[in-house]
């Protein structure tokens, strides 16, 4: 048997007797990253990464049974070394190296190679088996610089100031919300959030992450509104509470903006190409660097980019789950 196998509850390894983000009650479970995609709740126990302890604390209920573990600190069971590794998805997010004398598994959650100062940058590991997202594994996703889209979003944050208009920029309230807020130019204005950003905002800046100043949003003065960028989840971009801002001009951000007509689909005026997962050839350089001889593709394109494998002479089967992750549809916000 190998070390790892698919099972009715997700990716179990026996041996030592643990679920690697499990879908269904488990007794044990290993969580990459607390994407409501990837960390259920109802598990007996908890392993995460150090920071994204308190997060799963808070989405999952203050009272579960949770341990966090540092990057590059293995611990064993039962002859099973388990190691996390920074995926630079978001803040606390890990790559799972699962490891005996026999076999060694790489489990990746969803990553992202490129740099950011708040994330631990992703970290090639080298193994067997690696089981890889796909979320855009097309080859019409290839993301421009991050620098140059935030220098798109100041540009445009600065002309809705200058005609008297709130910037309402969406975002995912963990991982994207976080990106944005630390990389724009806070010189321009206020910066202000829904209260579901807000509330991730307080639990890692309570945690010694460095997280620039952001305020929730009341009911304000209409003159500091207009000049302010205002941070809030894709679940809040049809309710009441964005219809309270007045005059206001929206924007989301998101890897699925590279689409034609994914602004549409989003009943968005504005869209910038901003992505915490990999690009295609991000994949493909995630992929090389692990040198596994074997690969299982989940969470997106699974077809088309284990296709591509194979055609490259990478040995790949698709891995199909229970929750497939990040959507352009409305109804998957990730808030």
């Amino acid at each position: 048997m190998p070390l790892i196998t698919l099972t009715p509850k997700g990716l179990f390894c026996e041996k030592a007797n643990v679920f690697i983000d499990p879908w269904r009650k488990v007794n044990k479970a290993l969580i990459t990253h607390a994407h409501s995609d990837h960390a259920r709740p109802g598990m007996g126990s908890y392993l995460s990464h150090n920071d994204s302890v308190d997060i799963l604390k808070h989405r999952l209920g203050i009272g579960i049974k949770i341990q966090g573990v540092g990057y590059n600190k293995p611990i064993t069971i039962n002859g099973v070394e388990i190691t996390f590794f920074p995926a630079g998805h978001i803040i606390g997010s890990a790559q799972i190296r699962l490891k005996d004398n026999k076999e060694c598994w790489v489990i990746s959650g969803d990553y992202n190679i490129s740099e950011d100062e708040l994330i631990e940058a992703f970290e090639p590991v080298k193994c067997d088996t690696f089981v890889t997202e796909s979320t855009f594994g097309l080859p019409v996703f290839q993301w421009p610089e991050t620098s140059e889209v935030i220098s798109d979003i100041n540009t445009w944050w600065q002309q809705n100031q200058n005609n008297n208009q709130p910037s309402i920029i969406s975002a995912y309230s963990l991982g994207k919300a976080q990106r944005v807020i630390q990389n724009i130019d806070h010189s321009i204005g206020p910066v202000f959030t829904h209260g579901a950003v807000e509330n991730v905002n307080k639990i890692f800046r309570a945690n010694g992450i460095p997280l620039k100043k952001t305020e929730r949003l009341y009911k304000n003065d209409k003159d500091i509104v207009n000049k302010s960028l205002i941070v809030c989840p894709p679940g809040a971009s049809d309710s009441m509470w964005i219809r309270n801002i007045k005059n206001h001009k929206f924007a989301f951000a998101s890897g699925w903006m590279a689409l034609r007509g994914a602004r549409r689909r989003r009943n968005t005026e504005k869209g910038f190409v901003l992505s915490d997962h990999a690009d295609w050839n991000a994949l493909n350089e995630a992929v090389k660097l692990t040198e596994a001889s074997q690969v299982y593709v989940t969470h997106g394109y699974t077809e088309t980019f284990s296709k591509w494998l194979n055609e490259n002479n990478i040995e790949s089967s698709v891995l199909k789950t229970l929750f497939e992750g990040e959507s352009l549809e409305p109804k998957n916000v990730l808030v």
